[in-house]
């Protein structure tokens, strides 16, 4: 398929050292967005800032404007604002006011920059081409041609090897085009104890609830565990409830729905968690992997999409099965010294993913533009 390009040169070290004058980087993920995307774009800005002065001009760009309530008319007042008459019209004015030489969109580009501004993108998956079922109608009919623009930018950052694929096989961009940088996972702040009642123990999932994440195999594993008369600790629910999870019926009784939860305090569940459960069908990344095991805690996950690039043996893998993950939660719940031995592997495997080296590679694909 070709050769993907990566930022470091031939001896594996950073060319770092000379960027562009003026970056901006479209900000508008925070602002629609709690998921990871979101996570990506505050992380990847702390991380610029931090970088040596005078190496970035970095200017935010967006339409500084929440819209995280799902209720109608008002979020599609707010969404068709926003990327017809926002980024159509006064985005690319205001590139050009500012006096921009290169836009970075970390997520689907809103904007199409004029022709004299670069143009990098960040790919985090196509899950809206392997599996639109997942996404509301707005988002079916929008997301393809901000596809679109992704063969019009001078640099695409791919968040794994496997979206780098993805985008070869799926949209036939080149090799020559691509840049895999993997995120962070150092991001979170130390840990606070919740101010709700939390079992002695428990597991974990953390996620945003959609089909895709895949709670109804959990939902099943529970039962083929109570069938078998085998007991499973409580399930802690981190992610926002949507309507799509409400349909699939009444959770087990033990199962509880934590909402969105500060860092502080999930930095605190991950370190207590007997493992966190991630049943996920389809991740470009995997970012709550990468999370669990710098806090120490174990995970159960099956071999798909970038999952095994980004867990590698650190992770309790398992058939797609409510069976194979009734008994990978019963095992690690029941035997301490295994859970001991992933934790440490655990730890090893996410040590290299940190957002000050996501940073540094990224502004040196800037600078080779």
């Amino acid at each position: 398929m070709g050769q993907v390009r990566s930022p470091r040169g031939k001896d594996g070290a950073l060319q770092y050292g000379v960027s562009v004058q003026r970056l901006a980087i479209d900000t508008n993920a925070l602002y629609v967005s709690k998921a990871g995307v979101a996570r990506y774009v505050r992380n990847l800005l702390a991380g610029l800032r931090r970088l040596p002065p005078g190496t970035l001009d970095l200017t935010e760009l967006a339409w500084p404007v929440e819209n995280f309530d799902y209720r109608q008319p008002m979020r599609a007042a707010k969404t068709f604002f926003r990327e017809i008459i926002w980024s159509r019209l006064q985005a690319p004015r205001e590139l050009v006011r500012r006096n921009i030489d290169l836009l970075h969109s970390p997520a689907l580009p809103l904007v199409s920059p004029p022709a004299t501004i670069r143009h990098v993108v960040t790919l985090h998956d196509l899950a809206l081409l392997r599996h639109p079922e997942r996404y509301r109608r707005w988002s079916r009919i929008m997301g393809p041609r901000h596809l679109n623009r992704l063969v019009r930018a001078q640099r695409l950052i791919c968040v794994s090897r496997f979206t780098a694929d993805e985008a070869m096989e799926l949209l036939g961009l080149p090799a020559a085009s691509l840049c895999v940088v993997h995120e962070g996972g150092d991001h979170l702040p130390p840990p606070v104890a919740p101010d709700f009642v939390v079992p002695g123990e428990f597991l974990l999932f953390v996620g945003s609830l959609e089909p895709g994440k895949n709670l109804e195999l959990l939902r099943q594993a529970y039962a083929v565990a109570r069938a078998a008369g085998k007991h499973l600790p409580p399930l802690l629910i981190v992610g926002a409830r949507w309507p799509a999870v409400a349909r699939e019926g009444a959770p087990p009784a033990d199962w509880r729905y934590l909402g969105h939860l500060p860092d502080a305090v999930l930095a605190w569940l991950y370190r207590r968690a007997i493992a966190l459960v991630f049943p996920s069908k389809y991740e470009g990344f995997g970012l709550p992997l990468v999370e669990a095991m710098q806090a120490g805690c174990p995970v159960i996950c099956s071999r798909v999409a970038s999952l095994p690039e980004i867990g590698g043996e650190a992770v309790r893998w398992c058939e797609a099965t409510p069976a194979a993950y009734a008994e990978a939660m019963r095992e690690l719940a029941s035997d301490s010294a295994q859970r001991d031995a992933w934790i440490a592997r655990g730890k090893l495997q996410a040590a290299p993913f940190t957002w000050e080296r996501c940073a540094r590679e990224t502004a040196e694909i800037y600078r080779g533009l």
